[in-house]
């Protein structure tokens, strides 16, 4: 049988997570990124025959990894939907929950996805192959204004608006469908002393964009009081700082606004205890064999 040459994906702080979940091995646990099912496998271990895992993924590759254990259950879905299918699959409330925010290495290193620009490939970068919108639509239907709010939003360059420029003078000429032309058209706009690292900047704009993941985030973040039992935890593994913002914000205050909400007594009013006053962060030696574990951070609250 033919096997991939890259893993699915290698998690980040594999142990750290599963120690601060503080795993009931009766309980039931909610990972809504699959993916390559390493923390899934790993709260496994931790569970007994009581014990219950249900697992998200939006992307049907990730079905080839699910776990053969009677204890589990796949969820072909987007985590913002968490409260509809843990009530669908009578799951009741749930006594933790994980989301691993970074893409999955089989994203980058499948070629035919369009997710990095080290390879060509059509410009798609949809999480879940049936939604409508694919970054090529975007970035021939967006205006330049609408472009340069995205690169704003998602994107930490100097010059968002320059790079909305260059690809709209470019689609004027020639629409802009895979990822070496999409390159090519903003490497001019680029800052040529850290041009990959603003090449992959523009990227990761695009791709959270066609995904909507600020929305999921949003969304699934909300849910989390919902279903999780009193005492329940929540962690969170975040990759870069608008979506690290919005976890602290949450965990902190119980809003993604970070607005606080004090009583009479001046103190902050929101349903989390924080088990990470300060996110944790990879090793040294994790990030040795794992690079791209380098900009996880993970953080943890409890369900008061």
């Amino acid at each position: 049988m033919e096997t991939n040459v890259f893993p699915y994906h290698i998690p980040a702080l594999l142990q750290e997570t599963i120690n601060l979940l503080n795993i009931k091995p009766e309980g039931t646990y909610v990972d809504v990124t699959f993916g390559g099912g390493g923390h899934s496998r790993a709260i496994m271990e931790q569970l007994s025959a009581e014990g219950r895992l249900l697992s998200f993924d939006r992307d049907m590759d990730a079905f080839a990894n699910r776990i053969d254990d009677e204890r589990f259950t796949f969820v072909h879905s987007n985590f913002r939907f968490i409260e509809n299918f843990l009530r669908y699959y009578n799951a009741g409330k749930a006594d933790g929950i994980l989301a691993d925010l970074g893409v999955s290495f089989h994203h980058f290193d499948s070629g035919n996805r369009g997710f990095s620009f080290r390879t060509d490939a059509p410009l798609d970068m949809r999480m879940n192959r049936n939604a409508p919108l694919t970054a090529a639509e975007i970035v021939a239907d967006y205006d330049e204004e609408k472009l340069k709010e995205m690169l704003k939003n998602y994107a930490d360059l100097k010059s968002p608006g320059n790079v909305a420029r260059a690809i709209v003078k470019v689609r004027a000429v020639a629409p802009i469908t895979t990822t070496f032309q999409l390159s090519e058209a903003v490497m001019p706009a680029l800052d040529p002393r850290q041009a990959k690292k603003e090449l992959a900047q523009v990227f990761q704009a695009l791709r959270i964009e066609t995904n909507d993941e600020m929305g999921d985030l949003r969304r699934f973040l909300e849910a989390s009081v919902r279903v999780l039992k009193p005492g329940g935890r929540l962690a969170v593994l975040t990759y870069h700082s608008i979506e690290d913002r919005m976890v602290k914000n949450f965990m902190k205050t119980g809003n993604i606004q970070g607005e606080e909400k004090k009583d009479f007594f001046g103190k902050v009013l929101t349903p989390w205890k924080l088990i990470t006053k300060k996110p944790v962060e990879a090793s040294p030696a994790e990030v040795e064999r794992n690079p791209r574990s380098r900009s996880a951070k993970l953080r943890v609250a409890e369900l008061v």
